[in-house]
């Protein structure tokens, strides 16, 4: 089912959202394809925790070579969840809403019928803090 989500994505067009974005700029390590999948499954496995995102694409590993990627460790998607640009994620939402609204026929407007569910990194962040007790993100001794 995962792949099959994906396959809504198409690799070139989110690799040109990103050079649109400039989501890639500096970067290194990380792609900005790795950490949408790594949000992805966040979403769909329902995962709380960026050890929980780790270890579970690290379990289907395999696998995640067909996607060209490989299980990202917790520093570096927390890394790219604090400094990628949202914008990027935004722009997917919206190319993927076109491609559905273009599909729908007849005279309604297209509305979501359940609960929408959106990738947003800043859960991942929230849950971090909400381990460490602490309410900023700044470390300790400062």
């Amino acid at each position: 089912m995962f792949s099959q989500v994906l396959k809504l994505f198409p690799r070139l067009e989110f690799e040109q959202l990103v050079k649109e974005t400039g989501a890639e700029y500096r970067a290194k390590g990380l792609s900005s394809w790795s950490q949408f999948v790594a949000l992805l499954f966040c979403q769909l496995g329902r995962a709380h925790s960026l050890r929980e995102i780790e270890g579970g694409l690290k379990s289907c590993e395999g696998k995640l070579a067909h996607l060209g990627i490989e299980a990202p460790v917790r520093s570096s998607l927390s890394y790219a969840n604090r400094h990628r640009p949202w914008q990027l994620f935004e722009k997917v939402f919206y190319a993927l809403y076109e491609k559905v609204a273009a599909k729908v026929t007849g005279r309604r407007k297209f509305r979501f019928k359940n609960k929408l569910v959106s990738l947003d990194s800043t859960r991942s962040i929230y849950v971090c803090r909400c381990m460490t007790g602490r309410s900023s993100a700044a470390p300790r001794g400062r």
